[in-house]
């Protein structure tokens, strides 16, 4: 679509990336003042086509309705997030995206929820022409004429109208009515995500900036959401003014999409954090963000949520407690038991670890004796607290001979007099012996 000019005054361009008429817009209008690419990366938690119009977000969202379990579910989502990052504003649903803006606009005691263009036209008739935000030379002709409402437009012809107040605005009011195609131009997400907030007063205490960095971790959630994407660390810049600041990294052990998992770990930072001096304002950026995986999740059992909350903990941890006191394990292409593993303080769930498939791994032990625990030996029968009995084995490993730990054993899976189950093995070489290599769970 040409550029053209508009009856408000300014000037727009329309890339026709989606057309609307009959479709679904949401549109927020009075927003309190927030950082408007903020706000549109925000906007992309629920749909990546996101409109920026003055002092007000267009969001299509007809194609987002089924993954959110409908209009009403995206709806309290969404005033969900406004409340919680303590944003004012008031929400309009209708067929096309121009209609929803205006019907925002107009406001009102409850949203105007308008899902097909027959009721978004009945609903556009009691809007007051105060909300289409006129320029004043029109705005005063239109008061002349005696119209007050768009339906008192609607009961004119519009070729007077055309002759009377201009052909941009029938343009615009048929575009509103979903005569018209109406395309819009698509906010751009950043490649790169780095967003700031100004501080509305010196704050002290670092626990208190977790309600204002929700702002900003809000927008970084939707920016993941709109790139399909997930971040291993990012950072929380303090600025103290005068050149100061104070840097906050996160590192996550897993890669992160949600919200509620990047707020959660912040929190923990802050709590323990002490501010050199008042904080004026906080940026939030992404070093690198990776493409998400799907990953397969157990339909009955829940596995993936299990997982997903033991890597929130450990997360939450290593905020609080520092990286070093909390630490996983990787495994190692190693076949002495004692050095199959190793830590991985700084990033535990490392996809670069080798991981044999299970099948090829003969039962292991949780947990490693070190170092092997000598057995007593009777009739060539290992001993611990009185006999043990051999459940299974041998299983021979024979490696380590290039580095000087050459390990020669033969391993047993025993269980003893209390129904304690063991993994011993026997060395074969002199003297030999029976050694307790670890336990079962």
């Amino acid at each position: 679509m040409p550029a053209g000019d508009s009856p408000s005054g300014g000037r727009q361009t329309g890339i026709p990336v989606t057309q609307s008429d009959g479709r679904q817009s949401a549109s927020l209008a009075r927003t309190t003042a927030f950082p408007t690419p903020a706000l549109a990366c925000w906007a992309g938690r629920f749909t990546p086509q996101v409109n920026l119009a003055p002092a007000a977000l267009r969001l299509e969202i007809a194609g987002s309705l089924r993954l959110f379990g409908g209009l009403p579910a995206l709806l309290r989502m969404v005033r969900e997030d406004l409340a919680a990052m303590d944003l004012a504003a008031q929400l309009a649903v209708a067929a096309t995206p121009l209609a929803a803006l205006w019907l925002a606009r107009a406001g009102g005691t409850e949203a105007a929820i308008c899902p097909d263009l027959p009721t978004t036209r009945a609903a556009l008739a009691a809007v007051p022409l105060t909300a289409l935000e006129l320029v004043p030379p029109l705005a005063r002709r239109l008061e002349g004429f005696g119209l007050r409402r768009i339906g008192d437009l609607l009961t004119l012809p519009r070729a007077s109208l055309g002759a009377r107040l201009g052909k941009p605005f029938v343009i615009d009011l048929a575009r509103a009515l979903g005569e018209i195609a109406d395309p819009q131009t698509c906010f751009v997400f950043p490649e790169r995500f780095e967003q700031g907030l100004e501080l509305p007063a010196p704050v002290e205490a670092a626990p208190v900036l977790l309600f204002a960095a929700r702002r900003l971790v809000a927008a970084l959630a939707g920016w993941l959401a709109a790139r399909n994407a997930a971040v291993r660390g990012i950072e929380l810049r303090i600025d103290h003014g005068h050149g100061v600041t104070t840097s906050v990294p996160l590192a996550f052990s897993a890669p992160v999409h949600a919200a509620t998992r990047i707020e959660r770990v912040l929190k923990e930072r802050l709590d323990t954090l002490v501010l050199s001096a008042p904080a004026l304002a906080l940026r939030l950026r992404v070093g690198h963000a990776e493409p998400r995986e799907a990953r397969s999740q157990a339909l009955f059992d829940g596995a993936g949520q299990r997982h997903e909350a033991l890597a929130d903990l450990m997360d939450r941890l290593a905020a609080r407690l520092g990286s070093q006191a909390v630490q996983g394990l990787a495994c190692h292409a190693d076949h002495r038991p004692e050095l199959a593993s190793r830590l991985s303080p700084d990033n535990p769930a490392d996809k670069s670890a080798i991981k044999p498939p299970a099948s090829a791994i003969p039962p292991r032990p949780l947990w490693l004796v070190d170092p092997p625990e000598a057995l007593r030996e009777f009739h060539g029968r290992p001993q611990r607290a009185g006999p043990l009995t051999l459940l299974a084995g041998p299983e021979r490993i024979e490696s380590g001979w290039w580095d000087g730990s050459d390990a020669r054993r033969d391993y047993f899976i025993a269980v003893d007099s209390q129904a304690r189950w063991l993994w011993i093995f026997r060395d074969p070489r002199p003297p030999g012996g029976w050694f307790l290599h670890g336990w079962f769970g």
